[in-house]
């Protein structure tokens, strides 16, 4: 054989080897974990209102996790965290029960825009859902924003997509206590992954409930993801109770939405972040 058809056939071999070994699987041809060495920011600055108590719980349940599986937890209450250069060091961004606005000024919401347009990666718990409620663009990403809860109460929450990553060991149906939360403004991107039974719910708030399930009637979004311009988000209403946060349940609930979120990530890509303004248009593609 001469050097002219051992070259293209060697070529070709070089191709089969990257195509097969360059990707992001391991010898047994599954996806890689890439929560192993991530590192992600806790925020927990909570605006003039309504503070939950679960907050150091929370904390403690996720640097646990991180200890666990192999990831770092840097946690924060302070807003100037919110800056291109500081922010591009974590592979996504936890909220956790934080509630009305959590940002000091205009600046720092672009940065944190400015994240997530770059392929950052993102994670509410709980109460997220009442952050930043005059901030259209961040309602947005959310997927809603906070209406009204029920009464702390025992009710159900149904998976409707268990095949999905995120609720691997996340029971079918999941009876528990906590607070059944409704939003407004829904963003028609997200993509529900378990909603309330509002049939299980004390009826003594029947009109209450009825008015703030709007069209959804029998059930209710409670757990959702979405690809948003850029990022990637993963949201909870889940997790009201502090003693959650030591239910092995709920704390793999928690690591799941953690996993998947950080698979996604690709790394953080400024030249794609768009926004100067808080308030740019979404860019539709």
């Amino acid at each position: 054989m001469n050097l002219f058809v051992k070259r293209p056939l060697l070529f070709c071999l070089i191709l089969v080897f990257i195509s097969h070994f360059g990707s992001a699987k391991n010898v047994n041809n599954t996806p890689i974990d890439k929560l192993t060495k991530s590192k992600i920011l806790v925020y927990t600055k909570n605006g003039k209102g309504y503070v939950h108590d679960n907050i150091a719980a929370s904390v403690k349940c996720i640097q646990s996790l991180g200890f666990e599986n192999n990831f770092s937890v840097v946690v924060s209450d302070d807003p100037t965290v919110f800056d291109e250069a500081n922010l591009k060091q974590y592979n996504l961004l936890i909220f956790t029960s934080t509630n009305n606005d959590v940002f000091d000024n205009d600046a720092q919401r672009v940065s944190f825009r400015r994240y997530i347009e770059a392929g950052g990666g993102f994670i509410g718990l709980h109460s997220v859902t009442g952050t930043e409620r005059n901030w259209t663009w961040f309602k947005m990403l959310i997927g809603e924003t906070f209406s009204w809860h029920a009464k702390f109460q025992s009710f159900s929450v149904v998976n409707i997509d268990p095949s999905h990553p995120a609720m691997k060991g996340v029971p079918m149906v999941w009876t528990k206590e906590d607070e059944c939360y409704f939003g407004k403004e829904l963003y028609p991107g997200i993509k529900v992954l378990m909603m309330h039974d509002l049939s299980t719910l004390n009826q003594e708030q029947t009109d209450l409930i009825t008015k703030n399930a709007g069209s959804y009637v029998n059930y209710f979004p409670a757990v959702w993801y979405q690809n948003f311009q850029g990022g990637h988000v993963w949201i909870t209403t889940l997790g009201h109770d502090k003693n959650n946060y030591e239910n092995p349940v709920f704390k793999n609930h928690i690591l799941q939405g953690i996993k998947f979120i950080a698979n996604q990530f690709n790394g953080i890509h400024y030249e794609n972040a768009f926004a100067t303004d808080k308030n740019d248009p979404i860019k539709i593609k």
